[in-house]
């Protein structure tokens, strides 16, 4: 038996079940998910025709996300796109017909029920835009973000 001294020793299984996953989600469940583009295992797509669930490059789903392009209790159909370098937060859900533009940030646990414009965060239940004009980089990570882990706490 194998003694794990680090989750990073998995890395490579788990990059091997997440381009599984991707493929199916883009066979079964109709997505059109760039190379680049990066879905947790326990994100749901839920796409109910050909191609209406769209994710742009370097652009990460994390886990438990909910995208849904049909709501049965309302009614409501629509293709949902996510753009490019954004981030989609653990535990939120993006209604049908929505629109997430580049660079843009979704909180977990946020429900989106309308577009967010480009280089945006967005919060809440329903989710509103909290702060403009931000800076990403890959996976829509925000501009700054490794200075914070190289400061030392001092109490």
């Amino acid at each position: 038996m194998v003694k794990l001294r680090s989750l990073n020793q998995l890395r490579g299984v788990r990059l091997i079940l997440t381009a599984a996953r991707k493929q199916w989600l883009v066979r079964f469940r109709h997505a059109a998910i760039h190379p680049t583009a990066s879905v947790s295992l326990s994100a749901r797509l839920i796409g109910s025709a050909d191609r209406t669930i769209t994710i742009g490059e370097d652009s990460l789903i994390a886990f438990k996300t909910l995208l849904m392009t049909n709501h049965v209790g309302s009614g409501r159909f629509g293709p949902i796109c996510v753009g490019r370098r954004c981030f989609i937060g653990g535990g939120s859900t993006i209604m049908p017909g929505v629109t997430i533009g580049d660079e843009s940030i979704v909180a977990a646990g946020a429900v989106v029920f309308s577009d967010v414009p480009p280089n945006c965060i967005a919060a809440g239940n329903p989710a509103k835009i909290i702060r403009t004009e931000i800076i990403v980089g890959k996976f829509g990570r925000l501009s700054g973000a490794d200075d914070n882990s190289r400061r030392l706490w001092r109490p």
